[in-house]
């Protein structure tokens, strides 16, 4: 393994496809049973951007296909944690909301995440967290704009 191997461009996005895998493991431990991350990172998208999207729309920007994205607001739906209405413009379209309950449970569930990742974060807090934080949205960025 070259330098350039362990210190570049593939190395730096191995690192964060590795902390996503273990940290998924940990939060899908506090997610109750048929919640999956990717129902949380719905909802998670929908209360950071707003709500009031359609299927497709969600469909692209979590980047499934619109069977997959059908099925997991099924689900979401079912916990009531959304509402899936018609739109009011165009009759066979479809508007998911955010329930109440949806916005509660993604509070909870981070909250848990929190409390159940206590240990690792003393271990973590030297005081760049919201500078690491502010790289990584500058990075998050840059890859959305070029998909």
């Amino acid at each position: 393994m070259t330098a350039s191997d362990e210190n570049g461009l593939f190395a730096f996005f191995n690192e964060i496809g590795i902390l996503h895998q273990l940290s998924s493991a940990l939060f899908l431990k506090v997610l109750p049973d048929g919640v999956h991350i990717a129902h949380f990172a719905i909802l998670n998208h929908m209360v950071r951007l707003g709500d009031d999207r359609t299927p497709a729309q969600l469909a692209s920007a979590m980047q499934v296909t619109k069977p997959t994205m059908t099925h997991s607001l099924k689900v979401l739906e079912g916990r009531g944690f959304i509402a899936v209405r018609a739109d009011a413009t165009d009759g066979r379209a479809k508007r998911v909301v955010l329930t109440e309950d949806g916005r509660r449970f993604r509070d909870e569930a981070i909250a848990a995440m929190e409390a159940g990742m206590a240990g690792i974060a003393d271990q973590l807090d030297d005081g760049s967290l919201p500078d690491t934080v502010a790289r990584l949205r500058r990075v998050r960025r840059v890859l959305d704009a070029a998909r």
